[in-house]
């Protein structure tokens, strides 16, 4: 069962900057899926870490001032290792959208860690690089 939560979660995750067709991306929900002190690391020339709200805040202002529409990004391969309440996913990814007028489309890798807690399993850290 744990294999299948994982991807419920993973799913959730990337779903949460969905705003394709003029709905309302949902990226307060990351406040639920990962931990209270979980951190997400942006890889690259523009390398940033962040808290749960410093990488919230912004990413609602970008994909709800109009900036960034019909976005989405969505898994195409994973690999997942579960051991006791520890999990770790390295993923394959692709994302596309329109950012300020101009479509574009993107691969990148992520790798998410993941604990389980007595509400179920909670992402504990997100990393991503994508292709130039």
């Amino acid at each position: 069962m744990s294999k299948t939560e994982i991807d419920v979660l993973t799913a959730e995750f990337f779903g949460a900057f969905d705003n394709r067709g003029g709905k309302a991306a949902d990226v307060a929900r990351l406040r639920r899926l990962l931990l209270p002190g979980g951190v997400i690391v942006k890889t690259g020339p523009e390398f940033a870490a962040y808290s749960v709200e410093g990488f919230i805040e912004p990413r609602e202002r970008l994909l709800s001032e109009g900036r960034l529409v019909e976005f989405s990004e969505w898994e195409t391969s994973e690999r997942t290792d579960i051991v006791g309440d520890i999990a770790s996913r390295f993923g394959e990814y692709r994302k596309s959208g329109i950012l300020d007028g101009e479509p574009f489309e993107a691969d990148g890798t992520k790798t998410i860690q993941f604990v389980r807690t007595e509400e179920g399993w909670r992402i504990a850290a997100v990393a991503w690089y994508d292709q130039p």
